[in-house]
């Protein structure tokens, strides 16, 4: 159970540093919530899920989080 509970952690930790890190980059732009799901294509309750660690979002996603705020997708998980 202890390694289940270190796994489940990390995921927590990494969804919640990529969340930090699209909000961080989006308020840079001066965007709105709705402005930056606009311009990544998605819908804006998605945007507020990401940034509250709600989200699992793929590697697809993460892709499309990253191109309005010009950095690569790797970026948004440092």
């Amino acid at each position: 159970m202890d390694r289940l509970h270190r796994c489940l952690s990390r995921a927590v930790d990494i969804l919640a540093r990529l969340g930090g890190n699209v909000r961080r980059l989006r308020l840079e732009k001066g965007w709105s919530q709705e402005a930056y799901a606009f311009e990544a294509g998605v819908h804006r309750t998605y945007v507020s899920e990401i940034e509250r660690a709600k989200r699992n979002p793929t590697a697809t996603i993460i892709e499309k989080l990253a191109r309005p705020l010009g950095v690569p997708p790797g970026q948004l998980l440092d």
